[in-house]
């Protein structure tokens, strides 16, 4: 059978099922029963079925696309990458390109004929691109919620980021820390606004006042550097530093060791956002590992159960993380 192409007859007569059901079990249509629906996507698989792309866009008018919107300095963040491919991936499973959009504002007519749904990733409420991107005419899903006005109910893949930033300041306090301080992006995504609300929430329950400094979004290592030896000329009772965005923590070490303190010892240092920067740093960074890749795939298959009436609109769901524990937070080398 692999000597030609493998057609829905084949998949229908190996399955024991009629065409029809294999078309929807395999497009997420129609009421097939969650065993079927799987017993039919494995004989699919071993056979090597691959679906007629052109002819179901045409039968069902779908372009088979989705959009993908990242922040605008997304390019350059591991995070954001590692999101995108995972995105990426759980796509190509369900036969569907992914469009990169771009960073920019646009009328919804043409942006909704080029594809089915989009995925807007972290939408900050100074992006001008957001609100056009938002009423499309295409379901829309976020990762993370829209703090801004939303013509439409969408539907979000949201983290616990109030717990993830608690569990680091715990960690750094169960550790010795009497006077931390968090660098972090101004309240314009609600990545940004949880950590602000958190960290004032976790200082007043502990006595122990946070504090802290504003830096850009995707603010470099050289802006941590910059603003953690403007924090300890400030204040030299400071003794722990956890740093938001993506990749920036190295330069916390940095700054840390050219003022002559020991990271992980007399200054531990954490990350909002694990990383190749924060593994690969010497010492090696305490991180909140959101698995962002995993999460790009939760996206794809909160947008494709949107698309295809297994979900309402206003569907949220929650994606977990974990805590990695370093040699900068551990004194260990």
């Amino acid at each position: 059978m692999n000597a030609r192409t493998v057609t829905l007859l084949d998949v229908a007569q190996a399955a024991g099922v009629s065409k029809s059901t294999v078309s929807d079990a395999l497009q997420g249509s129609g009421r097939v029963a969650p065993a079927t629906r799987d017993h039919v996507r494995e004989v699919a698989a071993r056979l090597g079925y691959r679906p007629n792309s052109a002819a179901r866009r045409l039968r069902s008018a779908r372009t088979g696309a989705i959009g993908l919107h990242l922040p605008q300095t997304a390019t350059r963040l591991d995070y954001y990458m590692k999101l995108a491919f995972g995105a990426v991936a759980r796509a190509q499973e369900e036969g569907l390109d992914v469009v990169l959009l771009a960073p920019a504002g646009g009328t919804h007519g043409p942006l909704a004929s080029r594809v089915d749904g989009m995925l807007v990733i972290d939408p900050e409420t100074g992006d001008a691109a957001v609100p056009a991107l938002l009423d499309a005419g295409v379901p829309v899903v976020t990762g993370e919620r829209y703090l801004g006005p939303a013509p439409d109910p969408v539907g979000a893949v949201v983290c616990d980021n109030a717990a993830s930033l608690t569990a680091l300041l715990d960690h750094v306090h169960d550790r010795g820390a009497r006077r931390p301080a968090l660098l972090a992006p101004a309240d314009t995504s609600a990545w940004a606004a949880a950590l602000h609300t958190t960290a004032e929430n976790w200082g007043r329950d502990h006595a122990l006042p946070v504090a802290r400094h504003t830096v850009s979004f995707a603010a470099t290592a050289r802006e941590a550097e910059e603003a953690t030896a403007a924090l300890l000329a400030a204040d030299p009772d400071i003794d722990a530093v956890v740093c938001a965005p993506d990749g920036a923590a190295p330069g916390v070490l940095r700054a840390a060791t050219a003022l002559g303190r020991t990271p992980g010892r007399d200054l531990l240092v954490a990350s909002c956002v694990d990383g190749a920067a924060t593994r690969g740093s010497s010492p090696a960074i305490t991180a909140v590992d959101f698995r962002p890749a995993d999460y790009g795939r939760v996206c794809v298959e909160l947008l494709c159960d949107i698309l295809a009436g297994r979900t309402g609109p206003e569907t949220v769901r929650r994606h977990g993380w974990t805590l990695e524990t370093r040699a900068s937070t551990l004194g260990t080398d």
